[in-house]
């Protein structure tokens, strides 16, 4: 298990305002944005905003409320809004994985902090940049900002976070394998929460000395400690570190060999995991789910757990090949300026030789102008060359170049490619009315017991490259396949009106290829049936992950639509109400129904005619 990105889940929890000594309430966030929404609210809105965006524990609207922190600090020139808001902006963009993003945000605030001279909101940051470091395992820089903070926070009778900054370095220690100063940091954060009475400290603490124990094979100490902390996370329902120490938990009751019980923990990890939207934890515990069931022999479901601990493996990962762009096009720059370097150079050189060439004219006879004739004849043929070396150099640096821009192109959008190249990065954008289509193959996973893997992927990719022609002339956008599923998008990243239409259009055709397919080689080993859901509203855009950078959507509205696929029926189209009422005057559709949809309750649906 690598526990490294579990355990800096953890850590998250209090990278929060020092300012604030106040723990996350989505209740009281959902009011204030009723409030604030409506315009009744008295006090000044800055201080609406931050509340708004610290109490919250959805991280797009932590995101989306850092933003209008931003803008209006920005266009009133509030260096008070801006620390803020860049500070909730590095808190949302670390728990979401996107650790680059996070610290740009943090380094952003730590200059505000600086120039409001407030050292509790300088040790604040501080610490929020130390803890993205050690999520993304930079140790060195880690603890350098743990020891910045701390020695800031040690000027303050500021128990709790100073607590919270020992337990972080703690953490760090800990990742390292270094167990007895773990253990040692742990213990002057356990007392000083203790002294205080503060519970959610506690729990942190309590769990994850239970870690550490764990890492030691000392189990009896590791479940109890963590045990204790989880009754306390229940009863405050802060349920994210929850989800790391039943990982734990799972691992313990695997070696004692109890897999049922293992599971049992590992199962209520991702379940967790899922309803809060954490990345790491749900890729984790996917992959100890897909561990066990293959250890119980149940090996088409721990096939679909490993599928889907793939997936948000590799969601959260930050933007190394963007680098690798950027260094690519600065090679190509180089060798440009070398290229005309070069050039200059034979120029001189031509230049030095025709004039010492001149002088020798004019002391000497015919038959020095004989040679000079030879001379300028070979050199003649150098340049010709040189010339001809600058211009395949050229073509190749030239080639190179639309290949790699070409590579750029197949995997994002035209205009968020053009971002990358020109900015190194990509702001993630927000589309207040797009939608979203998912497929999925029936009975994928009997088909690929029955196949070869060359024959799996071959069956696959002759069914996703139809689809991918078929949005392709609707003008949509792929956003990414993942095993048998395949996912697009229409009205991005251009906003377009009639997005509805075309996204039904294009699932209608891609339903009558599959069917086609399945008519015409009725004997063939591969003849698929699709699902497919289909929704309509606002959603997130931008490009995640480093060794496999992607461009992504993120929103209520993209689980909506595969929830829209997950309830539809083989060859058949399911689109929600938002999409119906869009596309209800142009497409006929027959209603469904209210239908029961996990974690969402009843949703009406209707399928395509």
């Amino acid at each position: 298990m690598q526990r490294k990105y579990t355990l800096y889940c953890v850590v998250i929890f209090f990278s929060f305002y020092f300012q604030l000594v106040i723990s996350q309430d989505q209740q009281k966030a959902d009011d204030l944005i009723g409030l604030y929404e409506s315009g009744t609210y008295k006090e000044e809105e800055f201080d609406i905003l931050k509340k708004i965006a610290f109490y919250t524990t959805n991280l797009d609207t932590k995101l989306h409320y850092a933003e209008i922190l931003i803008a209006k600090g920005t266009e009133n020139g509030r260096i008070e809004m801006l620390q803020s808001g860049y500070s909730n902006k590095g808190d949302a963009l670390q728990s979401k994985g996107d650790f680059v993003e996070a610290n740009d945000a943090y380094f952003k605030s730590l200059d505000y902090s600086n120039q409001l001279k407030d050292e509790k909101l300088i040790s604040g940051v501080t610490i929020s940049i130390a803890n993205t470091y050690s999520m993304s395992g930079d140790t060195e820089n880690a603890q350098t900002y743990y020891d910045k903070g701390i020695g800031i926070l040690r000027k303050f009778n500021d128990s709790i976070n100073l607590g919270s900054a020992l337990l972080n370095a703690g953490d760090e220690y800990f990742n390292n394998g270094n167990y007895k100063k773990a253990l040692a940091y742990f213990k002057e954060s356990g007392a000083i929460f203790e002294r205080i009475d503060y519970p959610i400290g506690k729990a942190y603490n309590l769990g994850n000395v239970g870690m550490v124990y764990a890492e030691l094979g000392q189990d009896e100490l590791a479940e109890k400690n963590m045990n204790e902390a989880i009754a306390i996370l229940e009863k405050l329902q802060d349920y994210y570190p929850i989800s790391v120490y039943l990982t734990y938990l799972a691992d313990i009751y695997d070696k004692k060999n109890n897999l049922p019980r293992a599971i049992k923990y590992a199962q209520r990890s991702l379940q967790l995991a899922s309803n809060y939207g954490l990345k790491e934890q749900i890729s984790e515990a996917n992959l100890k789910l897909s561990e066990f069931y293959e250890k119980a022999g149940q090996k088409i479901t721990a096939y679909e757990y490993f599928k889907n601990h793939i997936t948000y493996r590799d969601s959260v990962m930050n933007i190394e090949k963007v680098k690798q762009l950027a260094k690519l096009r600065t090679d190509n720059e180089i060798a440009q300026q070398k290229i005309q370097s070069d050039n200059e150079i034979a120029q001189k050189q031509i230049q030095l030789n025709l004039l010492n060439q001149q002088k020798k004219n004019q002391r000497i006879t015919i038959y020095a102008t004989i040679l000079a004739t030879f001379l300028t004849g070979m050199l003649a043929f150098g340049l010709f060359k040189r010339y001809r070396f600058i211009k395949e150099t050229n073509v190749i640096i030239e080639r190179e170049r639309e290949r790699s821009d070409n590579l750029l192109l197949n995997i994002l959008p035209e205009e968020t490619a053009i971002e990358l190249k020109n900015n190194g990065k990509v702001e993630a954008k927000r589309f207040d009315s797009v939608t979203v289509l998912f497929t999925d193959f029936k009975g994928f996973s009997a088909f690929a017991e029955q196949l070869s893997p060359e024959e799996l992927v071959a069956s696959v990719d002759f069914y996703f490259t139809k689809f991918d022609a078929i949005i392709e002339s609707y003008g949509l956008e792929k956003i990414k396949t993942v095993g048998d599923s395949y996912m697009c998008a229409a009205g991005l990243p251009f906003p377009t009106e009639n997005h509805a239409y075309k996204m039904v259009m294009a699932a209608i055709e891609i339903n009558k290829f599959v069917n086609d397919i399945k008519i015409q080689n009725p004997e063939s080993k591969t003849h698929y049936e699709v699902r497919i859901g289909i929704n309509t509203g606002p959603v997130v855009a931008g490009v995640v992950g480093s060794k496999k950078f992607a461009y992504d959507i993120w929103g209520d509205s993209v689980n909506i639509a595969s929830r829209m696929e997950s309830s539809s029926e083989p060859g058949r189209i399911n689109i929600s109400e938002f999409t119906y009422e869009l596309v209800k005057d142009e497409i006929q559709c027959e209603y469904r129904g209210e239908i029961e949809v996990k974690n969402r309750g009843m949703l009406k649906m209707y399928f395509v005619c």
